[in-house]
């Protein structure tokens, strides 16, 4: 029987339809922010929270969106699974991340250029960017 990692994550999009990756501090996959729910926390608080706590970036609860509750194999634990309740959530005008707490670098990418990185978390690829693709249309 495989680990299995309950979180919440967020694709925040800019202006542009980019999405914003973060890579945590020794690990070599960048996947959306967010993180462990703590004891007694709704998956939306984890995520507005984490959000804030790795970007420095404040959502407003009524503005982060529900996409569903999706399963892949874990970035970057071997063996284990990533069970993450997703949410999006555009860019707050004139907001600027920066990376905090655990996160060591962020990236920005565009949709159409997912296939271009190898370094993507396979929950991102297979789950966030199809369904954020089709809600672009």
């Amino acid at each position: 029987m495989s680990l299995t990692f309950v979180v919440s994550a967020v694709a925040i999009q800019d202006g542009d339809g980019r999405l914003l990756t973060v890579r945590k501090r020794g690990t070599s996959r960048f996947m959306n922010p967010g993180g462990k729910l703590e004891p007694g926390e709704t998956p939306l608080q984890a995520a507005v929270r984490e959000v804030r706590e790795e970007l420095g970036i404040v959502l407003d609860p009524a503005d982060v969106v529900a996409l569903g509750e999706w399963s892949a194999a874990a970035a970057n634990e071997p063996g284990a699974i990533v069970k993450a309740f997703a949410f999006r959530a555009e860019l707050p005008t004139g907001a600027v991340p920066v990376a905090a707490a655990e996160i060591e670098e962020m990236r920005w990418v565009a949709l159409d250029e997912v296939q271009d990185y190898d370094d993507l978390a396979p929950l991102l690829v297979a789950e966030f960017v199809p369904v954020l693709r089709a809600l672009s249309r």
